[in-house]
């Protein structure tokens, strides 16, 4: 809840399995935040929302009270929350990683070929 005890409007367009739309979800769960989960992956109408709210494509994008962050971590979402009092600081941990990139968009390992 936010100091003013009305309720924060949060809509977060998130992939299904991504880190980092895992760490959006694991901050809102640190606060006990009710927020829309809204599947980018799946769901064609959200992505194209997500990219008309938002102005680009990536992800996760999350709108809180008409503001958007776009393409932000836990982390991110947080720290906004925190600076603009909307929440108030925990020492409770997350639940999982809230900065960690989606497996598939990790650098993968080169091997480099010389050749003589």
């Amino acid at each position: 809840m936010s100091e003013s005890n009305q309720p924060l409007k949060i809509i977060a367009y998130l992939k299904p399995s991504c880190g980092w739309s895992q760490g959006v979800r694991a901050i809102m769960r640190k606060y006990d935040l009710p927020f829309e989960d809204r599947d980018i992956i799946n769901d064609p109408v959200q992505r194209q929302e997500m990219i008309e709210k938002s102005g680009q494509m990536l992800s996760p994008c999350v709108e809180i009270d008409d503001r958007m962050l776009a393409d932000v971590s836990g982390e991110e979402v947080e720290a906004f929350m925190l600076a603009n009092g909307l929440i108030k600081p925990s020492s409770t941990e997350p639940d999982a990683p809230i900065n960690a990139p989606c497996p598939d968009e990790m650098p993968q390992a080169q091997t480099m070929q010389f050749r003589s």
